[in-house]
This record gives structure tokens, C-alpha cells and sequence, in this order.
């Protein structure tokens, strides 16, 4: 049987090799030649796949080198420039090793948000307002705290003085040992890997993250105007000031480029920084996260840039602040003040503020829920016994909503028609059967930019891009796990403000303003 089934096998192969050799020669020295003219072409073609694929692979591995330090001479040569054509920034990479950041990973369980994000909650202290000393009692309790780990780690000089801006508690730092301060400097936590930060950076902006976040304390200072809350500041060595304090002139707070130092659990201050520049809003000020050994015990604190252009007049002012009652703001979204160029007339009650400008801050509130600008009363939504809006009374308010004043609605001295976002305290922990809808009421138009970000489905991607850049904030939010935790709240919330969106009708449209 097993010969049989072999026979039969080659027997095609047997019958056609007696074929073969009973051709003629010449058929046969034709057959032979095109064999072999298609085995050489067979041979040709696998010869330069291979060297194209070659040189696929050397391509790749050149573009890889120059997303790092490789080469430096176009870095040397122009230091933080900006591209002309595209308008991206040349920044200074600031380490040799690349990380590439993947959407791949998906948890498998529910995220506990209130765990990772929020501290415990504890009883709040209730605040005095007939308080007439020169600091707070929370500012005195940090101070006192602080000072005592500003004796034990330097050598500093304090003085305490009255200026025309405010009381002023003036320390002056001396390291004790300048190898400390030196090997601290050589590796800067923002991260920059490649010849160009993220376009939604601009070179300013990169200068003034490296300055927060690496700049040299030369001193620190804790000022504070009547019964407002106290700021700590802190002045360090810089070559050149920012733009934003060549409109104003120097005043008693800052002689330089100085940083405001928050408290910790204002993280979200970070987050919210990102988040407008990844919008394409601008109207936040730089913020990173910096580890100060001789405050808050060494916990990672929000650093915010000092911007003198917010003080025209000095401390003893204030902010130059907007005052509207929320029945004033809304005949304001009617009359659309300042569209298209046009005075609006004496008796429309507008205020300095473009028109534009509301529905920005409406949509960057609502994405992080900050209510202490349109909703400082907590009308819009549920909120907890332990909140401040509960806590001071201002919930009572909200029988009379007309005349609830508006705060923090806040602008430059010389720019009277953009809002600036300061206090930026976001909630990660509300859910979105309870989000507070009235920062969006009266709100016909949203910016197109923004909202495409919204729908392009790349805002995780952009932000991760983005917060990676501050190592210290990375790090203190439990690297990419937590990060992907927090974007998953403001995913959340973007899908429920593109329905709302559909829902009424709201147009989206260019504000280039």
C-alpha cells in the first residue's frame, strides 16, 4: 500500500523529466534559460526589500535621536526661540532619556476618586471676620509652624515692616551650605525631552515654569492687605523680568520675578493650568508644584507666577476686581457688550469684560466645577455641610439669586476687556448627577477651539503630554495611575457639557479676541 502511494506521487514528476529529455536541444537550452532568468529576477527583488527596509530602520532610529540630547547645537544656538513658521517654541531639553507616554493601559476596577484625590475630610475652623490683625490665624498658625523649620535650615534675617501695599513679614534666606543649593539646581523637575514644548506652551510660558520650579529663594515674604487673606511670597534670581510686570512699575512686593506659594491641598490650581493651556483659553497663570524644605514640612505645594499687572494701585487696592450681582451678569450675556467692536451705550449696564470672555470662564468652570467666581452661594448644586459656602452662610442667599454678587472676576490693569482665572480650586469628587449647571446658564456661544479639543477625543492624550512636564506634580499624584484618575473625572464632564451643548443649542464659534 505505502509503495503503491509512492508510485502514484512521483509518477507526475518521472513523466515529466522523460518529457524534458526527449526535447529537442534547443527547447531544452530554452527552458533551462528561463528557469534561470526568473530565479536571478527573484533574487534581485529580495535583495532590495530588504535593503529598503534597511533603510526604513535607519531613518527611524535617526528621528529617535533627535528627540534627545543628541544634538544641542540648535539649542545652543537659539535658546527658548520661537519657529517662525509654526510658531512652536525652542526650548532647552532638560533630560537625555526619552519616556513615551501610551493610552493602552485600562484599569479593570472602578476609580475611587475621593480616596486619591481629596484629603480626609475634617472640621473646618470657622472664620472671624471681625479679625483686625495684620495676618490671618490660618496665615499665623503656618507661619509659626514654618519658622521654626526656617531656623532649623537656614540662617535667616526677619524684619517686620509697614508699607503703603500692607503689612509685610520680610525673610531673607542665606543657605548654609551652597553645595546643597547648587546640586539641586543641575536637574530642573520640568520635563523637556525634545528641542520644542508642547504648542500650547508658549516660550514665556516655559520660562516662567522653569523659574517657579528651579529658581534659586533668595526671600520670602508673608503680605497682607486689611482682612483679606495673607499671600506668601517668594523672590528669586532671574536675568530678565516677565512681560506681563514691564506694564507696571516695581513695586515694595516683588523687586524681581517672585512666585506666590499656596497651600498644598491646592493642587488642583496645577491641573487647572494645564487644562487652559491644552483648551487654547490662556487665562490662567503659570503654575507648577515645588517642594519647599523649609515650609509645610517639605509637602509638594502649588507655586503660582506673581503678576504685578493685577495690582495696579498697589496691595492697599486690591485686584483690579469686576463688581456684578448675578442679575447684572445676566443682562450683560444679553446685551453682548463689547461684540464686534461696539461701544456699548452708558445706560446698558456693561462692564469693561468682552462678551467672549464669559463664555470662556463658564466652560472652564464647569469642567473642574469651580463656583467661587458665577455660584460663590452653592445654588447650582448640592453642597456638604463642611463647604464654605454652607459654613459662612452664603447658601441662605439663594432665595434672592438677582443680587448675589459675583467674585473673583478679575482683570489687568491694562487689559480691561480679558479675564484672568486666579483661585482656581477644582472639585474632582462630584458626581455628575449633581454638577452645578448654572455656571452654563445665560451662555449662548462656546469657544470653537476648546470645544473641538472636546470632540477630537485627544484631551487625555494632551494632557498627559502636558502635566508629565512637572515632575513634582506627576509624582505627588501617584504618577500615571492617579493622573489618569483625575482625567477620567474631566472626560466624564466633557461628554456631559457636548450633550448639554446639542441639548440647547449652543453655537461654537472662533473667539479670537
Amino acid at each position: 500500500m505505502g509503495k503503491s502511494r509512492f508510485h502514484w506521487l512521483c509518477f507526475p514528476f518521472l513523466r515529466l523529466t522523460s518529457s524534458f529529455w526527449r526535447c529537442p536541444l534547443s527547447k531544452r537550452s530554452l527552458i533551462i534559460a528561463i528557469v534561470c532568468v526568473v530565479y536571478l529576477f527573484f533574487m534581485v527583488s529580495q535583495i532590495g526589500y530588504s535593503q529598503q527596509h534597511r533603510d526604513r530602520r535607519t531613518d527611524k532610529e535617526k528621528y529617535r535621536h533627535t528627540r534627545g540630547l543628541y544634538h544641542l547645537g540648535i539649542s545652543d544656538v537659539l535658546p527658548d526661540a520661537v519657529d517662525l513658521q509654526t510658531g512652536a517654541s525652542f526650548v532647552v531639553p532638560t533630560r537625555s532619556n526619552v519616556v513615551y507616554i501610551t493610552l493602552k493601559s485600562k484599569r479593570l476596577k472602578p476609580t475611587n476618586i475621593r480616596g486619591t484625590i481629596r484629603p480626609k475630610l475634617r472640621r473646618k475652623v470657622r472664620r472671624s471676620k471681625s479679625a483686625n490683625s495684620a495676618f490671618t490665624q490660618s496665615k499665623l498658625a503656618i507661619s509659626e509652624r514654618d519658622s521654626r523649620q526656617i531656623k532649623r535650615n537656614f540662617a535667616p534675617h526677619t524684619s517686620l515692616r509697614e508699607t503703603n501695599d500692607g503689612d509685610e513679614k520680610y525673610v531673607a534666606i542665606i543657605h548654609k551650605s551652597q553645595t546643597d543649593a547648587e546640586a539641586d539646581s543641575l536637574v530642573s523637575s520640568i520635563r523637556i525631552y525634545s528641542q520644542r514644548a508642547p504648542p500650547w506652551f508658549s516660550a514665556q510660558d516655559v520660562k516662567d515654569m522653569r523659574f517657579l520650579a528651579d529658581a534659586k529663594v533668595l526671600r520670602i515674604k508673608e503680605v497682607s492687605h486689611g482682612d483679606s487673606q495673607s499671600l506668601l511670597i517668594f523672590e528669586g534670581e532671574t536675568v530678565d523680568l516677565p512681560i506681563t510686570q514691564k506694564h507696571t512699575k516695581l513695586n515694595n512686593v516683588c523687586g524681581g520675578q517672585c512666585g506666590v506659594i499656596n497651600n498644598p491641598v491646592d493642587t488642583t490650581e496645577v491641573f487647572a493650568f494645564h487644562l487652559d493651556r491644552v483648551l487654547g483659553l490662556n487665562r490662567t497663570l503659570p503654575v507648577v508644584s515645588r517642594r519647599f524644605s523649609f515650609l509645610h514640612d517639605g509637602q509638594p505645594s502649588p507655586v503660582v507666577s506673581w503678576d504685578a499687572s493685577l495690582y495696579p494701585e498697589g496691595l492697599a487696592t486690591g485686584w483690579s476686581t469686576v463688581k456684578l450681582t448675578w442679575g447684572e451678569y445676566q443682562s450683560s450675556l444679553r446685551q453682548r457688550c463689547w461684540q464686534k467692536k461696539s461701544t456699548p451705550k452708558p445706560d446698558s449696564g456693561c462692564s469693561t469684560i468682552h462678551h467672549y470672555e464669559w463664555s470662556k470662564l463658564a466652560l472652564f468652570d464647569f469642567l473642574l466645577q469651580i463656583h467661587n467666581r458665577l455660584d460663590k452661594s452653592c445654588c447650582g448644586f448640592r453642597p456638604r455641610l463642611e463647604d464654605v459656602c454652607v459654613e459662612q452662610g452664603h447658601y441662605a442667599e439663594c432665595g434672592d439669586q438677582d443680587h448675589i454678587q459675583l467674585a473673583n472676576i478679575i482683570h489687568r490693569g491694562h487689559d480691561p476687556r480679558h479675564l484672568v482665572f486666579t483661585n482656581n480650586k477644582g472639585y474632582f469628587d462630584r458626581n455628575e448627577d449633581n454638577l452645578d449647571f448654572r455656571l452654563l446658564e445665560g451662555i449662548k456661544e462656546l469657544p470653537e477651539q476648546a470645544v473641538s479639543v472636546l470632540r477630537s477625543r485627544r484631551l487625555r492624550e494632551k494632557l498627559l503630554q502636558s502635566l508629565f512636564l512637572d515632575q513634582m506634580y506627576w509624582e505627588s499624584q501617584g504618577s500615571r495611575q492617579g493622573i489618569d484618575k483625575l482625567i477620567d473625572v474631566i472626560e466624564r464632564r466633557a461628554k456631559v457639557l457636548l450633550t448639554y451643548i446639542n441639548a440647547h443649542g449652543i453655537k461654537v464659534i472662533k473667539m479670537n479676541v
